[in-house]
């Protein structure tokens, strides 16, 4: 036919190779949980715009867990235990610690907001979509692990604790216990340390 185009070949593209463990990790969270990740190794979480986190000795973690939905996210790495909270509870942190009446107390409690990172623990088995591990690879000493996994997108937000759980009937857990918990742990911490180590002499 005249004028007519030759045909050209249409090239298959090249099959994809399977995401490494990191990037499967990072694409997991952006894409199963719409959380945002940044650049580099270790993977690290985008804290402030999806939770907060409440950073806490693993002792008082543990004993804030019965306030805490079955949903609700927790991690730990080395001794240190990180409780997903709504986001915006960091800022209230302080405010809240005072009504408590546990403002002016050192303790061992710090609230992660917007501007911060938090390791991402690769996801669990009880993690939507999640996978186990391949055949020799185990979690490294110090890295964070999720004691309970997030579930999967939208979900995970309504087992946050938040400050709007106070007194309603909402499925979301009380911040204002939470916080009360841990920080009533951090202070017998605090105290049986001090009584570890004697009397300060000098």
């Amino acid at each position: 036919m005249v004028g007519s185009l030759p045909t050209l070949p249409v090239p298959f593209p090249s099959p994809r190779r399977p995401l490494g463990p990191e990037a499967w990790i990072r694409h997991w969270y952006e894409n199963e949980l719409g959380w945002a990740t940044v650049p580099g190794t270790p993977v690290r979480l985008v804290v402030g715009r999806r939770f907060d986190v409440l950073d806490v000795p693993v002792e008082a973690g543990r004993a804030a867990l019965r306030h805490l939905g079955p949903a609700s996210p927790v991690a730990a790495q080395a001794d240190r235990m990180r409780l997903l909270v709504a986001a915006g509870s960091a800022q209230e942190l302080p405010g809240l610690l005072q009504w408590l009446e546990w403002g002016g107390i050192d303790l061992d409690l710090v609230a992660l907001g917007a501007g911060t990172l938090m390791d991402a623990p690769p996801p669990g088995a009880g993690a939507a979509g999640a996978r186990p591990p391949a055949r020799g690879r185990s979690v490294s000493q110090g890295a964070a692990v999720w004691l309970r996994p997030p579930g999967p997108g939208c979900e995970v937000d309504a087992s946050l604790p938040t400050l709007s759980a106070l007194g309603g009937s909402g499925g979301s857990p009380d911040l204002v216990r939470v916080v009360d918990t841990v920080a009533a742990h951090c202070h017998r911490l605090r105290l049986r340390r001090a009584c570890g180590r004697g009397p300060d002499l000098s």
